[in-house]
């Protein structure tokens, strides 16, 4: 069966994994930006966007593990734009312009319907209304044997950690303090869920961190 995985997943000093109010201007929140700095800079980050250089590190090998052997992805609505509430029409297609980097069946969790949008590169947005069970039964048929790659945002990953269903994460701690926003683990007990730590390497630019559960 094919794994569920959190990769790449940014996290501020004191736990938090965006910052507060999400906008257009703002899709990773006030200050949430910073989290993902050390990201920014590596090849396989600005390749994704069409740039050339960056680095080739520690950092771009744990970017360019968090893409090998996945075969779906699951998205919470905001991962997928700002929009709230009932969709007002289908010409928001995502913050990634044409090609999108997942070249996969991508499901968006969400409350309002939307038909499927086939974007360039291979991706295909599922918009999910009836809950993360049937998301993730739809990602894992869709995915066949490869993993499956849950994107967040927070409240998204929280969901399936509650529901036991996230296999391993792959989690990246930057050097900086937001102080409000959503925190990732807050309440949530991981020994209980069955998580340890298997990898632990710092960088310049974050400490990287695996946490995988069972075994």
């Amino acid at each position: 069966m094919p794994r569920l995985r959190v990769a790449s997943f940014s996290v501020s000093l004191d736990g938090y994994g965006a910052g507060p109010d999400q906008d257009l201007d703002h899709p990773l929140g006030v200050g949430g930006e910073a989290l993902h700095r050390w990201a920014f800079e590596t090849r396989t980050f600005r390749q994704m966007f069409g740039q050339e250089g960056g680095s080739t590190g520690k950092d771009d090998e744990f970017a360019q593990r968090g893409f090998e052997n996945v075969g779906a992805w699951i998205l919470g609505r905001n991962m997928f734009g700002p929009v709230r509430g009932p969709w007002p029409d289908e010409s928001w297609k995502g913050w990634w312009g044409a090609v999108p980097p997942y070249h996969t069946e991508v499901f968006v969790l969400t409350h309002y319907p939307r038909a499927p949008l086939a974007m360039d590169g291979g991706t295909t947005f599922h918009f999910v209304t009836d809950g993360v069970e049937s998301a993730l039964k739809r990602a894992r048929d869709a995915a066949g044997e490869r993993d499956i790659r849950l994107g967040g945002g927070v409240a998204t990953i929280r969901e399936y950690l509650r529901k036991g269903a996230i296999d391993e994460m792959h989690l990246a701690i930057s050097s900086v303090f937001l102080g409000k926003g959503e925190n990732l683990f807050a309440g949530l007990d991981l020994p209980e869920l069955g998580f340890r730590c298997t990898e632990h390497v710092p960088t310049a630019n974050a400490t990287h961190v695996v946490l995988t559960r069972g075994g």
